[in-house]
């Protein structure tokens, strides 16, 4: 079967600021890192140190044939203090976006990635009611940035992030299969935030939505209320949210059973990755199918990818994940895009351990390694090798 994605189709890869850039001290994330009682594995520190080396990671992605590159701006950084907004982290991002334009890369660009100003978080975070503004106000002084991205992205993973708010009050960590459920306060707070910030894109004249992260929930029989229940909360009405955006995003990693009694964590005779969740490819095929079905919306596969530290099955669940996503596409998907997690090995929120990279670092000296999955994912997005290789 011949490759039949759309054309023109966005390729590329994502990261995002706190999980690369290094010594985001100002954030909300880098307080619980560094507290002396903290429950994470490990601080981010340098991370990898992409805040000063983001041009050879541009380079990389376009030297292997991707052509978009989606990234994050760190809103820690832009507003250290309320209402004070650096110029020089403006000109900062604003470096980052021309530098992907001089290597032929198209940027995409998050507003807000899971890290909020420590300000922000310590007078009420996304439970108190002036953050709709305050976030509002944030995403104006930053309108200038956007205008040469193909598409910008508000909030990402919102139902994670209200879910993330749940947990924080208890210092836990989000495990597939044991789910809290969001912070309804938050919940509400997030969705008209995304409401005011695409109002506001949209003055750039840039397709905006925000990536929601389906679980994939799959019912035991009998169990399709106890489904729709546990899952309205989590995804269902971030999807909903989305109508009337431009495109929604998608990103999804497995799947997770609800059985009558609710839902259970991966099988144990199950292949794992390196977080733990259930090694299942298609998920992404079947969240992106869901996001188009509740929004109407075209879908951009704004993150998928897998925890491994063998490259040989990120190619291979990689591969699986691209074929999926094309039956869809040839059943009437309109899909437009679809970007790998995650360009760089990163700090997946509390620890180094789970590599999703495309590229590997050296922790001493930051020196980038190519991961031969970033060259086989260059070369179908060239169409110099099929899937069905």
């Amino acid at each position: 079967m011949p490759l039949t994605f759309p054309d023109p189709f966005v390729w590329g890869a994502a990261t995002a600021a706190h999980q690369i850039e290094g010594n985001n001290v100002n954030s909300d994330w880098w307080a619980r890192e560094v507290t002396p009682d903290s429950t994470l594995a490990e601080p981010s520190g340098d991370a990898a140190d992409s805040y000063h080396r983001y041009a050879e990671d541009i380079r990389l992605l376009a030297e292997s044939g991707l052509t978009s590159y989606r990234f994050s701006i760190e809103w820690a950084r832009i507003e250290p203090a309320e209402g004070m907004f650096s110029r020089a982290e403006l000109d900062h991002y604003r470096r980052v976006v021309q530098c992907c334009l001089d290597h032929g890369v198209t940027p995409l660009i998050t507003l807000h990635h899971f890290t909020s100003p420590r300000w922000f978080a310590e007078d009420g975070g996304w439970t108190d009611p002036r953050s709709v503004e305050r976030f509002a106000r944030y995403v104006e002084r930053v309108l200038p940035l956007l205008d040469a991205a193909s598409h910008v992205f508000t909030i990402n993973e919102p139902n994670i992030l209200a879910m993330m708010i749940t947990a924080a009050k208890g210092e836990e960590q989000l495990q597939a299969g044991t789910m809290h459920a969001p912070d309804p306060v938050a919940t509400q707070h997030l969705v008209a935030a995304h409401r005011r910030a695409v109002e506001l894109v949209r003055t750039v004249g840039v397709p905006v939505g925000w990536p929601v992260a389906p679980q994939q929930f799959f019912a035991d029989p009998g169990a399709e209320e106890v489904l729709r229940e546990y899952a309205y909360p989590r995804e269902t009405v971030f999807l909903e949210a989305a109508r009337g955006d431009d495109f929604v995003g998608v990103q999804a990693y497995t799947r997770t059973r609800i059985t009558l009694d609710g839902p259970l964590p991966a099988p144990e005779d199950s292949e794992k990755t390196l977080t733990g969740w259930e090694y299942y490819p298609a998920a992404i095929a079947e969240a992106a199918r869901l996001g188009h079905e509740i929004t109407g919306l075209p879908v951009l596969v704004s993150e998928n990818g897998i925890a491994t530290a063998d490259d040989a099955r990120r190619i291979d669940y990689t591969r699986d994940a691209l074929r999926a996503l094309r039956a869809e596409v040839e059943a009437g998907l309109p899909l437009i895009g679809y970007l790998h997690w995650s360009l760089l090995d990163n700090y997946e929120w509390g620890s180094f351990a789970p590599t999703f990279g495309l590229v590997a670092w050296d922790p001493e000296t930051f020196e980038r390694t190519p991961k031969p999955s970033l060259g086989w994912l260059g070369s179908v997005a060239r169409g110099e090798i099929s899937l069905d290789d």
